[in-house]
């Protein structure tokens, strides 16, 4: 595996295993209360949760820390412990993304996994079970949707573009009237991975998303020949002190310089 030493690669192997056997669990625990009217609660005023959300996160954290007690964990579903920070590696886990179309029955959300080693993602799984698609990806093996090599498509005269409309409309004109934009993917993470399988182009990521929201998605995009940036063109870093990022965008190409200025002063 380049540029990680063989028992590391072996490692990476057993832990992308372990990510993909629970991840595939998981979803089929969220997908019993998928279209069955869960019960919803609502986090800081306006952010939904569900008791879906709740059984797939206690199910992933069993498993997963039983299996690698000595890592970290950090979850959306989960009080943060910081004694994580003393971890070689760390679980980021957001047990269902996209939990407000998951509520509303809409097929465009997952379970998100990832192993994170010195603020970068390592191996990472989103499980899409409402539209039959699992992701992988091994940092250096390439990206994965079923089985099958993905990657992102090349740049052509139309661009499909998804994400806030005010976000997308600082673009400059002469790159307005080649974009297709893409209607609402309540998921950011499923968002993420459409670039990676190449049914979209780029996208635009509002100021808050949290580590748990990209960590999988980030490296699965990555392994597909694409990036996510932050506003000084860096990958975001992950289960470390800081968790919540400010504006980001993703995808390929040379449309990627105009979204940076975009991005440069969507950070307030």
């Amino acid at each position: 595996m380049p540029g990680i030493d063989t028992a590391d690669g072996r490692d990476l192997c057993a832990d992308l295993e372990l990510l993909r056997s629970a991840a595939v669990e998981a979803g089929r625990i969220a997908m019993r209360y998928f279209r069955n009217s869960p019960e919803v609660w609502f986090k800081d005023g306006n952010s939904p949760v569900s008791e879906a959300d709740y059984a797939t996160d206690k199910y992933l954290r069993e498993t997963l820390t039983e299996a690698r007690p000595d890592y970290g964990w950090l979850s959306e579903e989960t009080a943060d412990n910081r004694d994580r920070l003393g971890a070689r590696r760390t679980f980021v886990v957001d047990p269902i993304d996209g939990t407000r179309g998951f509520v509303d029955g809409r097929t465009a959300w997952c379970v998100s996994v990832a192993i994170v080693e010195n603020g970068g993602s390592l191996a990472g799984v989103l499980e899409c079970p409402a539209r039959d698609e699992t992701y992988w990806a091994v940092a250096g093996e390439g990206a994965f949707l079923n089985g099958e090599p993905i990657r992102v498509r090349g740049a052509g005269e139309r661009l499909r573009v998804a994400g806030p409309k005010p976000m997308i409309d600082r673009l400059p004109d002469e790159w307005l009237r080649r974009i297709d934009r893409e209607s609402y993917i309540p998921s950011l993470a499923y968002r993420v991975a459409m670039i990676a399988k190449g049914t979209l182009d780029a996208t635009f990521v509002k100021p808050n998303a949290h580590d748990w929201d990209i960590a999988a998605a980030e490296l699965i995009l990555r392994e597909a020949g694409g990036s996510l940036l932050d506003s000084e063109g860096r990958v975001p870093t992950f289960a470390g002190e800081k968790i919540v990022h400010g504006a980001l965008m993703a995808g390929s190409g040379e449309l990627f310089d105009a979204m940076g200025t975009v991005i440069a002063g969507s950070d307030g």
